[in-house]
Order: structure tokens, then sequence, then C-alpha cells
């Protein structure tokens, strides 16, 4: 595959989440997917393998956590690695408490689909969002 047919296919896989289109995201992704949230501490932190894992922890995502993208993120592409480079913020539902995460994901493509999603993630502002109010930072 074209590393432009790579760009696009994350890019669906993106809008695919952003409309909560479960069925066109799992059909972006390969079988043996791994996604891997790094952290801990805080509830989506982990190692997550195959599809229904993918979509237990994209399913928790929208249970626990209320994000948005202030800004489009930024693709940089070479063969069949993709980066996405962007920004979040939000709050932990359980604690009320706001986060703003600068992230970058290195995502896999093969063969036409999602391989593997390695996020690099503010894991301290998120942890701490994810504290009850009377633990420290």
């Amino acid at each position: 595959m074209s590393t432009e047919t790579n760009v696009q296919t994350v890019k669906d896989f993106f809008a695919a989440i952003g409309r909560g289109d479960k069925e066109a995201l799992l059909a972006l992704v390969a079988e043996d997917i791994e996604w891997i949230i790094p952290g801990e501490g805080w509830p989506l932190a982990g190692t997550h393998r195959g599809r229904a894992e993918l979509a237990a922890v994209l399913q928790k995502a929208s249970e626990e956590v209320e994000t948005t993208f202030p800004e489009p993120p930024e693709f940089v592409a070479q063969g069949d690695r993709v980066l996405v480079i962007g920004v979040a913020t939000g709050k932990i539902k359980a604690t009320n408490k706001p986060f703003n995460d600068d992230w970058v994901f290195a995502i896999t493509v093969r063969d036409g689909k999602l391989k593997k999603i390695r996020e690099y993630i503010d894991t301290q502002a998120l942890a701490w969002a994810a504290q009850p109010s009377n633990a420290q930072p």
C-alpha cells in the first residue's frame, strides 16, 4: 500500500471514532490489532489486543472520559508508519477533573488495516485527573 493510502486509512479510522461508528472502525483494524496506552492510575491504560479488546477500551473511553479535540491532528507518514499528532482536552467523568493532553499516536498499517497503535500521551495529566479530589498529584 502507498504511504498516501495508509494515511487515508488512519484518517478514516479517526473519523469513525469521531462519529462513534464502531462497525466502520473495526473494519479498518487487523484481527490481531494491538493498542498500547501507557501509564497507570487512569482508566484506559494498558495493552489492548484484538478487535474485542479494542471495542471494549473504546466503549470504556466513551463511558469514563469526556474528550474534545480543539484542533485537527497532523499526519506524518513514511511507508507503513503514520504518526498522528494532536491535542485533547477534557475531563475524567468520575472525578470531574479536567486534563490537557498533547499526544502522538504511532500507527503501523499493514495490508490496508491498522496493525499496531502506540500512544505517547501526557500520562501524568491523565493520572492526576483520574485521582479522587483528596489524593495528591
